[in-house]
């Protein structure tokens, strides 16, 4: 749980996997609770996510489900398209103040890397670890 009683999507993927590649398996993971009965919405407003998750294919996706996107995008593409002229099209929408709550994500992040346990990975098994990652946010939780 979050802050706010929402809960986590955790996914784990090996060190050297790339985490956009992820990104579909965290969707289908999250769970946004309705402040009135009934089953949780599967579908979030918005997603915020630094620049690893700029490809095609996720803004693609997340165009077709009618979430809204804030994602920086890399400067190779944005090359791509200056050097395309009229032909390389818009750019993707982007706003800067939204973006400005990532911050929170990055700070939680840097919190659960202070715990040595999970900073350096001591567990052999991913259900011990990502158990360690949910005691850790829950104790977060709790201190809030």
């Amino acid at each position: 749980m979050d802050g706010r009683g929402l809960p986590l999507a955790v996914v784990l993927t090996p060190g050297n996997v790339n985490d956009c590649t992820v990104f579909p398996q965290v969707m289908a993971a999250i769970t946004v609770p309705r402040l009135d009965p009934g089953r949780p919405r599967c579908r979030p407003d918005r997603v915020i996510a630094d620049k690893a998750y700029s490809a095609k294919a996720i803004r693609r996706s997340l165009r077709a489900r009618g979430i809204a996107a804030t994602i920086p995008e890399r400067a190779g593409r944005q090359a791509g398209r200056a050097r395309r002229g009229s032909r390389g099209g818009r750019p993707p929408a982007f706003d800067p103040t939204v973006y400005r709550r990532s911050n929170v994500v990055e700070r939680c992040i840097n919190r659960l890397k202070q715990w040595r346990g999970i900073a350096t990975r001591f567990d052999k098994l991913a259900r011990n670890f990502r158990a360690a990652i949910v005691l850790v946010t829950a104790l977060f939780w709790i201190n809030a």
